[in-house]
């Protein structure tokens, strides 16, 4: 699988990313027995990881510089790491700099706060106490606004970003709003798409339908059951006439055995 030329999906790179910022970069064995990105990854070997890694290293470089010949178009965000994590291997330190380098060229300045707004409002809403993992985020998002294909890597680079600020925390493979941040900070609320109430043939005054035809849809359902009152009575009085039928059927069957009796003893049977 390894010497086979095939070009790279969005799932397969996300997938790598996530498995450098999880393992380190060097750590390919164990990227493809993680649970979380081997599906993603069947077709890829240990060297497949490497090259795509580096390529990915060059790139990322290359854009750098480009940009910088270019001007100053996005704004650079310094992120200084926390204390605890400067004694932290040389390799892991340049897996988060890819990672928020790739971040700041997949996000510019103006959607940052939008992506931030929507993850803040997942989170707030879904209210889990373990946190919500990447998945549960965007289909959230997902179900209330417009976004691109590539969302998913992109609200993935958005979170490792919160996380460094300290406004998210990440336990395992989840998210939660960081209890520091949530102390004396207004979540922002992103415009959602406009929904309309739909219009329910089971429910009763609904928006739009007027007084008259709730009271015309009323009377309709009154004199349908008065008709299914009416059909049930007569109903009971057909069973009660074939029940009387019966009755006299039997009474005249009773009489004719005991005429019968009578002329075979050789009786003589007279009828009034």
């Amino acid at each position: 699988m390894g010497h086979q030329k095939q070009k790279w999906t969005a799932e397969e790179e996300e997938a790598l990313l996530n498995g450098v910022a999880k393992h380190g970069p060097g750590k390919w064995k164990n990227i493809l027995k993680d649970p979380d990105f081997a599906p993603f990854l069947t077709q890829r070997s240990n060297i497949d990881l490497k090259d795509k890694w580096r390529n990915l290293s060059v790139s990322n470089a290359a854009q750098g510089s480009k940009d910088k010949s270019r001007g100053p178009k996005v704004k650079t965000i310094a992120v200084t790491p926390p204390s605890n994590a400067q004694n932290s291997a040389p390799a892991d330190g340049s897996a988060d700099a890819l990672m928020d380098d790739l971040s700041n060229n997949a996000v510019d300045g103006k959607s940052a706060p939008r992506y931030n707004a929507m993850i803040f409002e997942a989170l707030s809403t879904i209210k889990d106490t373990n946190g919500c993992d990447t998945s549960a985020i965007v289909h959230f998002i997902e179900q209330r606004h417009e976004v691109p294909q590539n969302f998913r890597r992109l609200l993935s680079s958005r979170l490792r970003r919160l996380v460094s600020q300290g406004k998210l925390e990440k336990v395992q493979n989840y998210y939660r709003i960081s209890k520091d941040a949530s102390l004396g900070t207004k979540t922002p609320t992103p415009k959602q798409k406009e929904v309309r109430p739909r219009q329910s043939q089971n429910s009763g005054l609904v928006s739009g339908e007027t007084v008259e035809e709730a009271a015309i849809a009323a009377a309709y359902k009154v004199a349908e059951a008065e008709n299914k009152s009416f059909l049930a009575a007569e109903a009971v009085k057909e069973a009660e006439r074939v029940s009387k039928m019966a009755e006299d059927t039997d009474s005249m069957l009773q009489l004719v055995k005991e005429i019968y009796e009578q002329c075979s003893r050789g009786e003589v049977i007279l009828l009034a």
